[in-house]
């Protein structure tokens, strides 16, 4: 098999998908009248978490916890430092009041719950069920604050330079464009962590390398790919929406999911990854709140940020 190949074609329908997802997703938000954010924090989120349930449930039912462990909270890492970081490097974007005062906080309640059931060093089954329990509730009530204020929250009237944001398309084109946009960026990731790894592995990197950087990385080109998509088209609200509901969804869901089929151990040096998870989280807080914009310099603060402790992280498990 040609691991370059398979690289560069899963980067290729990433991006087709990426694109098709961000313009279904916008047109179902203009549809339902509901807020691009909502939108992000659940159907977007949902979908482009797909490729971590997938990786988590497999390696649970091998018994690799070190991967199940190091997948969830890597995307997490990577969602903050590089999407974000990345995403407003392009294009600073500003950020409304009630993702600095309701979204982030609930992010980071999330993140603290994860390390307080870390601190027996493994997720039971008793674990799992706690974050199943926290992800029904807040779907319920994510849907509810959508649903009530679904005719408050118009959104594309006034996007800037974007032609199409005028027009008019119906629920069922909408709809299939988001399920085909899905279905790019899922495909897409599963070549591209195929190839990258296989392209690892022939450079001489280790398993424990590989699962630490790459296959987290490759879960979360999803994210990444929608992200930059989003704010190119002036969706800086999709864009954040899907970066902040995916490490809820990650946490929750998935690691719930996970854990609930297998205990979860935290690996050697696992709870580092936790404290860099929450530094993350903590960080991005203050950065939205200034002026409710995340700048292109706090963007390159971010990215700095996750490339010095990736590079650091890799060199301590080589």
């Amino acid at each position: 098999m040609n691991f370059g190949l398979t690289l560069l074609a899963g980067l290729i329908v990433l991006l087709a998908g990426g694109e098709l997802l961000v313009r279904g997703a916008s047109a179902l938000a203009r549809n339902l009248g509901v807020s691009p954010f909502v939108v992000g924090l659940t159907v977007v989120a949902f979908g482009t978490s797909a490729p971590e349930l997938a990786v988590n449930v497999s390696a649970a039912l091998s018994g690799n916890s070190d991967i199940t462990f190091g997948n969830v909270i890597g995307s997490n890492i990577a969602n903050i430092g590089l999407i974000i970081g990345l995403t407003a490097l392009m294009k600073a974007f500003t950020v409304r009041r009630s993702i600095v005062s309701r979204e982030i906080p609930v992010m980071l309640g999330v993140t603290a719950l994860g390390i307080v059931l870390a601190l027996d060093a493994r997720f039971g089954r008793v674990d799992g069920a706690i974050l199943l329990v926290c992800f029904v509730c807040f779907l319920f009530v994510t849907t509810r604050t959508a649903l009530k204020d679904r005719n408050k929250d118009r959104f594309l009237e006034g996007a800037e330079g974007e032609e199409e944001a005028h027009k008019v398309m119906h629920w069922a084109p909408a709809s299939l464009l988001t399920l085909a946009g899905l279905a790019g960026v899922l495909l897409g990731s599963d070549w591209t962590v195929d190839g990258a790894s296989g392209v690892a592995v022939s450079l001489g990197m280790s398993q424990a390398v590989i699962g630490l950087t790459i296959v987290a990385l490759g879960t979360s080109l999803p994210e990444l790919t929608t992200s930059l998509f989003a704010v190119r088209k002036g969706q800086a609200e999709l864009a954040i929406g899907n970066v902040v509901g995916s490490n809820i969804f990650n946490l929750l869901f998935i690691l719930g999911v996970s854990s609930g089929i297998r205990a979860v151990e935290v690996p050697r040096g696992g709870f580092m990854d936790l404290i860099a998870m929450a530094i993350f989280s903590v960080v991005l807080l203050p950065f939205a709140m200034s002026r409710q914009r995340l700048a292109r310099h706090e963007g390159l603060l971010l990215l700095a940020g996750y490339l010095a402790y990736m590079a650091w992280r890799t060199l301590s498990t080589s």
